[in-house]
């Protein structure tokens, strides 16, 4: 991590993990822009943040299935709740559909956060924290619940079919329950996670299919489609342009 660019990560109170991966927050001290390179990670992030060319705003940025290229801000003051996809139902209360590979700018006011929220990083957990309790439903499907905790308890690598059988929901409903709130179909989104999983072993050195790969080359084909780049330059991480992988190589 470079003196100019400083983030931090921390694990959710274990009263909201069903919904929330992690709050974190990242700052770019530099007077010039921070190259990142965006890939996918399943998880659907809210970002609160503020810079001298931007004033303070919120934007929901859904879920991405490419890499991409992007240019944070000098002097970006950025706080990010990342959550789980049962949250866009139970917390969120919307569909990220129509977000796949994008964002939108939230209401001014949303959740009464304010540009005073994102000084501390402990008192933007805590606040985030306290308004992600006040959402937790009273009528949770357990179904559904059950079906998230498979799909990242295995890395993405359980088929359809299995998680199906194993929480006793039918294929067809579960693809359409993604389309409509995740826009994407389980199956992509099990490939996402099947290469996240791929990047804590390429954080570690391993720069060979840990997974249910075919064989190396399928392996390298994946992780070049999802980061653009080939596992050893991916580990490599000139610049931490991947932060996703900074984070999992400081853990």
């Amino acid at each position: 991590m470079h003196n100019d660019f400083n983030f931090n990560f921390i694990e959710p109170d274990e009263v909201i993990a069903d919904f929330v991966e992690n709050l974190g927050t990242f700052h770019n001290l530099s007077d010039e822009p921070k190259e990142v390179v965006i890939i996918p990670d399943g998880r659907v992030d809210l970002f609160f943040s503020q810079s001298p060319s931007e004033p303070f705003h919120a934007t929901l940025i859904g879920l991405e299935t490419y890499p991409e290229q992007r240019f944070i801000p000098p002097h970006t003051h950025a706080f990010i709740i990342s959550f789980k996809p049962l949250a866009v139902e139970y917390i969120l209360r919307t569909s990220i559909a129509d977000l796949l590979n994008t964002g939108k700018d939230l209401p001014k006011g949303f959740w009464e956060f304010e540009l005073s929220d994102i000084q501390n990083f402990e008192t933007f957990c805590a606040k985030a924290t306290g308004k992600i309790k006040e959402q937790l439903p009273s009528d949770l499907d357990e179904r559904k619940r059950r079906l998230f905790e498979l799909i990242y308890s295995s890395k993405g690598e359980l088929s359809v079919k299995e998680l199906s059988e194993n929480i006793g929901w039918s294929s067809r409903q579960i693809n359409r329950y993604f389309t409509k709130h995740l826009g994407l179909s389980l199956k992509a989104y099990s490939t996402i996670l099947r290469f996240r999983a791929s990047l804590e072993h390429i954080a570690q050195g391993k720069l060979f299919p840990e997974l249910n790969y075919t064989d190396q080359n399928h392996f390298i084909k994946e992780v070049k489609k999802f980061s653009g780049v080939a596992p050893k330059e991916l580990s490599k991480n000139q610049n931490d342009r991947f932060i996703l992988l900074s984070v999992l190589k400081g853990k």
